[in-house]
């Protein structure tokens, strides 16, 4: 596929790609703030100081949202990958060979999770069918 396209946003790969730079951006903001919060360490500027720990914390912040965003267009990649591999195994035409499959990926492992406990409180009883439901009726 062509990767090279005049907006970064005009396919999932070059998206990709920008949020990728994007982040590595910020991976170096972050660095840089550090370094400046060991300097102010010593001096007397607790301003300062506090403005650099709140800096650190909102880059901190966008790199988890960039990280987030990165997983969420692989994972959209995978599936259009998946989708149109399916769709062209189906529009086939007569005496065409159908497209190779690719190899199956590793099974995505679930983490270990404990069962769930059962519930406490004892099944709600239905009032009986021979008695009419309550009726509310409005005052006035």
């Amino acid at each position: 596929m062509n990767h090279a396209t005049g907006s970064p946003f005009e396919s999932i790969e070059s998206a990709h790609d920008f949020v990728s730079l994007f982040s590595d951006s910020v991976s170096d903001a972050k660095r840089e703030i550090e370094n400046d919060m060991q300097r102010e360490m010593t001096s007397n500027a607790p301003r300062r100081l506090d403005a650099l720990r709140l800096a650190a914390y909102n880059l901190e912040k966008l790199e988890l949202h960039l990280n987030k965003s990165r997983r969420i267009l692989n994972d959209l990649r995978s599936l259009r990958r998946l989708l149109f591999e399916e769709r062209a195994a189906t529009h086939t035409p007569a005496g065409a060979k159908p497209a190779q499959k690719a190899a199956p990926e590793a099974p995505v492992r679930k983490p270990d999770l404990p069962p769930r406990p059962s519930p406490t409180r004892p099944p709600v009883a239905l009032p009986p069918a021979s008695r009419p439901a309550p009726t509310l009726v409005a005052a006035g």
